[in-house]
């Protein structure tokens, strides 16, 4: 099975270079990446004083306590450590004999405090989706992947309310808004399959949303059908993907599944047809899968 990735770095989303010089967001980027939470805050509270209805108020508010929540520590073992890792071993000698990692926890008070100010921003700015990515972004990075979907389907449901009509940092009107989100929403799609068998669960409400608006997205038809392939789920696997075949018919992701779909239900004459498609229409790893299993499935009796 195929599933689609993009590479939309979802970074702390108010601390680019700022142009309009407004001092308190200026003041606080620096603070920001000198990681100085005391004067932060204190600058934060003067700037609620001040202008209590800037959004950025609320984007910044979140970004300290999120940073101020993060904890990483180092750690040596003996088994491979989740994340990233260095495998040690002695001179001369290819045995590894431990494994340097990096783990990383987040505080609680401080993470709860920064999601309180983001969900008071997303409140008065609905359609800031800097900050709707944002609270996504932090409930990924804590592994609570009931709120984080969630707070997608909370950001699919408002763009169909607001008919795409979102904006970003600053205020800004983002280009092709309904593509924006559509693609980094994929990722976190994505980042549900690659956390394990237990989150497979939340994709399919997050398709399922998807489609309800947006019936013609090729990704979420294979995301639902991806769904039900992991379950072993053949037939509810095939009824989207064969949807997205008629809306993407030259689509190799697409034409994969179905070929691996009909492979499982040993259906022999549809998956030649859809491995002979695949060599047709895949890439160079598709298609040498597909010369391997029209091989095997030739054989099938």
């Amino acid at each position: 099975m195929v599933i689609r990735a993009t590479l939309a770095l979802i970074l702390f989303f108010v601390l680019g270079n700022i142009a309009n010089g407004q001092n308190y967001r200026e003041q606080f980027v620096k603070l920001f990446n000198d990681k100085d939470f005391n004067r932060q805050y204190t600058l934060l509270q003067s700037w609620e004083r001040t202008a209590p209805d800037d959004p950025d108020l609320y984007v910044s508010f979140f970004n300290h306590y999120f940073a101020k929540s993060r904890q990483e520590t180092v750690s040596l073992t003996t088994a491979p450590p989740q994340g990233a890792s260095v495998a040690l071993r002695k001179e001369n000698d290819d045995k590894v004999v431990g494994y340097l990692g990096s783990n990383v926890s987040f505080t609680k008070a401080d993470f709860d405090a920064g999601i309180l100010y983001i969900d008071r921003g997303i409140t008065k700015f609905p359609d800031r989706l800097d900050m709707r990515f944002g609270k996504t972004y932090a409930l990924g990075q804590i592994r609570d992947y009931g709120r984080f979907t969630d707070e997608i389907v909370k950001t699919i449901d408002r763009s169909d309310a607001n008919k795409n009509g979102w904006t970003w940092k600053e205020g800004k009107l983002l280009e092709k808004p309904r593509d924006f989100m559509l693609s980094s929403l994929q990722d976190y799609v994505v980042q549900l399959f690659d956390s394990g068998d237990e989150q497979v669960k939340f994709i399919k409400p997050i398709a399922e949303r998807v489609l309800k608006y947006y019936p013609d997205h090729v990704e979420s038809l294979s995301n639902l059908s991806v769904f039900y392939m992991m379950k072993e789920d053949f037939d509810g696997a095939l009824s989207p993907l064969l949807r997205a075949e008629k809306l993407a018919p030259s689509d190799f992701v697409v034409i994969g599944n179905i070929a691996y779909s009909y492979y499982k239900k040993h259906d022999k004459p549809n998956a030649t047809k859809y491995y002979q498609k695949l060599s047709e229409f895949g890439d160079e790893g598709a298609k040498k899968d597909a010369a391997a299993k029209l091989s095997e499935i030739r054989n099938w009796k």
